[in-house]
């Protein structure tokens, strides 16, 4: 039997169990990526690893998300990201370089390797045909000390693509459509493979979209085949000698192929307030536009913004529009420049936002109340703009730019126009002197690590417990995100503070949360949270596990969870439990007083796990999903203090 990409890369690199779905396996990881909302704390946990330098064959630090510098927190934490890069043989992209997914296709990814990044959309990388994986920031640690990555052997479902794009339609409008099929729930544990006559007509970059924002989706990752594109793209990057052709084989199995044919699409949009919210962008309704934001890891790409200027050229920005662009690097920004775009742009009306995350993570760029934002971005979660009551779209730039010049949510179709061919540049113009390799002395152990005084060491946690007697401090409901639970933005330049970031633990959906869990703590009790169906959707950020640990969270009962933050949660010692008979959580009230028993015989004896609810004189079942390893990880209080 033939293999896919995705089993063909895994089978090179793995350092325990075997190839087969459901089964926890171990592989080897050649590259690491952080960027530094997540990083900080990794490299404090790596750092409390005491290895001397890192083992795989390239980590990359990257600067991209608080490059806001509000406070002296964000530029102390540069710094000391960038003596931490130097001490332990990291390379450093430094803070207007670019967003991190960009930068990593452009100068770095290979095909046929393993990549994981404290980022959720590390899956960008799959489109030059690599295993790139989300991941907290510890398991990024872990592997930047020479451990294995541990993770569930996924179901491989093949999407066959095609056709041919029709004008005006996009990348973008790919993956919306994928989102349709799939939605946001119930792909855990699965890889989207991408294959057919339509795929091998999609440049990198568009691959690239496509590969990022399947993360929305929940899958581990996604992956394309590396054909003469990929060859393409990197000779483009002056760096051919990475490329090696990689495809599945003629005879390979998937657990199941969707068809899409790319003729049959038409521009669509994601409504407010969920990825999977989609619609036909003429079903929407032309509708008033007070906001255009275009750029984010999704579509920033030379491309992408090429499109968008070719499409502005001679006209401008409506009255009502306030219209961004951020490039994804400085590469892309630098030939832009070059090739006369960026003027146009200008000239436009565009105002010229940093090579950086700035408006998709909602640290800068904030709506005005209530109003309509069409953005190139990945997510439109409630709030996650900066904006409460903001509705959020997600489009093409395609879109995105009709509306920069009608002022309304229009189909770029009915804008009269040819559609742009962009001519991608056989060689881009490229400078790496903003990337800074580590050099090699022989005396490492005389780099100074530089501190402020925001950043502490990670919290310590102790052995699981045996018995739990504790509180429901918080219910919610289903699709709760990583940024209801610990809030992006302005908050995160606490991110190397755990005391003060704690404070703001579900703060959008119960600000009194910080003070319920701190009393029930100091009395000796425990904090339970109880949740809906995909628990911690979103960002791959691991506070969303460190601060509740730190405020005496000790277990968390779910319909469902998303892959990165149940594999957070044990890392740092919470047991995730699920609904054995969904109906449970009707029952269950916040406040209630939940007891759990002999915790640490029944999970070492995998035996049935029985909840007393003291408040309503019930008692309810829950299951679990833990490989043997990951008991023995909760058990001792978290990976580091397994290791």
């Amino acid at each position: 039997m033939g293999k896919t990409i995705t089993e063909k890369i895994i089978d090179t690199h793995l350092t325990s169990g075997r190839c087969q779905p459901g089964t926890e396996i171990s592989i080897r990881i050649d590259q690491t990526l952080t960027q530094d909302a997540t990083g900080t704390m990794a490299y404090l946990q790596f750092e409390a690893m005491n290895v001397p330098r890192v083992r795989t064959e390239l980590s990359v630090s990257y600067v991209d998300h608080n490059t806001i510098q509000i406070g002296f927190e964000n530029a102390d934490d540069h710094r000391y990201l960038q003596s931490i890069a130097q001490k332990y043989g990291i390379c450093f992209s430094r803070p207007g370089n670019g967003i991190c997914h960009q930068v990593h296709l452009e100068r770095f990814g290979k095909p046929g390797k393993t990549l994981i990044g404290a980022d959720s959309h590390t899956p960008t990388g799959g489109a030059l045909a690599m295993v790139a994986i989300g991941a907290g920031g510890l398991d990024v640690a872990l592997s930047m000390a020479g451990e294995p990555f541990y993770l569930t052997c996924p179901r491989i479902i093949r999407i066959n693509l095609t056709g041919r794009l029709a004008p005006w339609v996009s990348a973008k409008d790919i993956i919306l459509k994928v989102l349709e099929i799939f939605t946001s729930r119930g792909n855990v544990g699965c890889v989207f493979e991408y294959g057919g006559e339509g795929t091998a007509a999609l440049t990198v970059p568009e691959r690239a979209t496509i590969a990022n924002m399947g993360a929305e989706c929940g899958v581990t990752t996604s992956v394309f085949p590396s054909d003469d594109m990929t060859r393409r793209f990197l000779q483009a990057q002056q760096r051919e000698a990475d490329w090696r052709p990689l495809t599945a084989d003629p005879d390979a199995e998937y657990d199941r192929t969707v068809e899409i044919n790319l003729s049959e699409l038409e521009p669509l949009a994601a409504r407010p307030h969920s990825p999977d919210h989609i619609s036909l962008v003429r079903d929407v309704g032309a509708i008033e536009v007070n906001q255009v934001c275009i750029g984010s890891c999704t579509n920033s790409s030379y491309r992408d913004l090429a499109t968008v200027a070719s499409i502005l050229k001679g006209k401008a920005a409506a009255p009502g529009v306030s219209f961004m662009i951020a490039p994804g690097s400085r590469q892309v920004l630098e030939n832009l420049a070059r090739d006369g775009y960026l003027a146009g742009l200008i000239s436009a009306g565009a105002r010229l936002m940093e090579n950086a995350c700035g408006f998709c993570i909602g640290n800068s760029q904030s709506p005005s109340s209530g109003a309509v934002s069409l953005r190139t971005s990945n997510r439109n979660f409630p709030g996650r703009s900066g904006t409460k009551d903001a509705n959020v779209y997600l489009v093409s730039p395609e879109t995105a730019a009709a509306a920069v010049v009608t002022g309304r949510f229009t189909d770029p179709r009915d804008l009269n126009m040819e559609y742009p061919d962009i001519v991608m540049p056989e060689i881009f113009h490229i400078d790496d002197s903003m990337i800074i390799k580590p050099e090699h002395t022989k005396d490492q152990g005389a780099v100074k690590i530089i501190r402020g005084p925001n950043i502490g060491a990670p919290p310590k946690n102790g052995p699981f417990p045996d018995r739990i007697n504790g509180f429901v401090t918080i219910k919610v409901g289903d699709k709760i995100t990583t940024d209801h639970i610990i809030p992006a933005g302005a908050r995160m330049k606490y991110r190397s503070n755990i005391p003060k970031y704690a404070r703001y633990v579900f703060e959008h959906l119960d600000h009194r949360f910080h003070e319920r869990a701190k009393k029930i703590q100091d009395e000796g009790l425990h904090n339970i949270i109880v949740a809906g169906f995909s628990y911690g959707q979103g960002s791959s950020r691991e506070h969303a596990a460190i601060c509740p640990m730190y405020l005496g969270v000790k277990a968390v009962i779910a319909k469902s969870f998303e892959r990165i933050h149940a594999a957070n949660l044990i890392n740092f010692g919470i047991l995730p439990l699920i609904f054995l008979h969904e109906k449970d959580y009707d029952f269950i009230e916040p406040e209630d007083n939940l007891e759990m028993t002999d915790i640490r015989k029944t999970l070492k004896a995998n035996g049935k796990m029985v909840i007393q609810n003291r408040s309503r004189r019930k008692s309810f079942r829950v299951a679990y999903e833990l490989s043997e390893r990951q008991k023995n990880v909760l058990l001792a209080g978290g990976a580091l203090n397994f290791r």
